[in-house]
């Protein structure tokens, strides 16, 4: 089958496009047939790798994913050859105290396809039969598979970890990538008031859009939190979610409300940090780290993304042989939403 990997850890030029052995199918799973892929920034980290990431090379990224079933393993029940599904790009591969209590992602046994194992950049992926869920007939695989890991990252981090309230602020910090644009409609569809961060007047228009109350543009106000304290009265919002890290933290730290919640899923511009540890206790901030969710998690935002509440959103579709391109324009940030990848 033809693939997009990558045969040693690295930068862009590291990655190839080409043939790979196909993948077997074992008990309780199934063979899928990707018709659409999607990137997301844990590729590029995957990538370039991280001490004590171990992966057998060459490795397949993408953790995105729909397409048709072609392939089931012994004791696959419920699903049929030809179904349209999406994936669940969380693998729970054992039951302990935290799948117990429907924390997935804290157990050890967690993992992400592309990024523990081969993932959707390919014409095939394995997957377990409990990770499939079916699309409508109208749905095109492109917008099915779109959603899912940013999607489930935003869900579980607003609605779980953040316990985010209706009437509440929010500020998302980057509003182009692929979680915030889902973050938007999540935080805007649970009652928040919405102050999006992004750069340009395209950006600025889809974000609102997407249902931001206030959009600013960080490059035309390089002070930003200041434009936060102004559009709020100097009181703050609620909750500032920066997923840009080392570039932004600052000010997004400077922009929460008194007893304000600070929530995090990446770090685009970088990983270390120094900051003024008065501002957590003077202001009581809670920082809160979050990733992925539950298996239920997913099939409750798929359902409102099924039933239109939540819409997709995708940058461009390209054919996953220009890949390497692809991902050029997502290190770039030349996009704003999903960049879809077709074999």
């Amino acid at each position: 089958m033809k693939a997009l990997f990558f045969d040693q850890h690295g930068e862009r030029d590291r990655l190839r496009y080409g043939d790979v052995p196909d993948p077997r199918v074992g008990p309780g799973e199934v063979r899928v047939a990707i018709r659409a892929t999607a990137l997301n920034h844990l590729d590029i980290w995957v990538r370039k790798g991280w001490p004590g990431l171990s992966l057998a090379l060459p490795h397949i990224g993408g953790s995105d994913g729909a397409g048709e079933v072609v392939e089931l393993g012994p004791g696959v029940t419920g699903v049929a050859i030809g179904d349209r599904v999406c994936i669940d790009p969380g693998i729970s591969t054992r039951r302990d105290e935290w799948t117990r209590r429907g924390q997935d992602a804290l157990s050890p046994g967690y993992q992400i396809l592309g990024e523990h194992r081969p993932g959707t950049f390919a014409d095939y992926v394995v997957v377990p039969q409990e990770n499939l869920l079916a699309i409508p007939a109208e749905m095109t695989f492109a917008d099915a598979a779109a959603p899912l890991l940013t999607g489930v990252t935003a869900w579980h981090m607003f609605l779980t970890a953040g316990r985010l309230q209706a009437g509440e602020s929010v500020l998302v910090v980057g509003a182009g990538g692929g979680v915030n644009s889902m973050a938007i409609q999540i935080a805007k569809l649970a009652g928040a008031t919405v102050y999006a961060l992004t750069s340009g007047t395209v950006k600025i228009q889809k974000a609102l859009a997407l249902g931001a109350d206030h959009a600013i543009d960080y490059r035309a106000d390089p002070e930003w939190s200041k434009a936060i304290f102004a559009l709020t009265g100097r009181r703050g919002v609620d909750v500032v979610v920066d997923n840009v890290g080392q570039a932004t933290l600052r000010q997004s730290l400077r922009a929460l409300a008194p007893g304000g919640r600070l929530l995090t899923v990446g770090n685009t511009s970088g990983y270390t940090f120094e900051m003024d540890v008065r501002l957590m206790f003077v202001k009581q901030i809670r920082w809160i780290g979050s990733t992925m969710g539950s298996h239920q998690e997913f099939r409750d935002l798929m359902r409102l993304v099924f039933a239109g509440r939540l819409r997709p959103v995708i940058d461009r579709v390209l054919p996953l042989r220009e890949g390497v391109e692809a991902v050029r324009l997502l290190e770039e940030g030349r996009q704003f939403g999903k960049l879809v990848l077709e074999p």
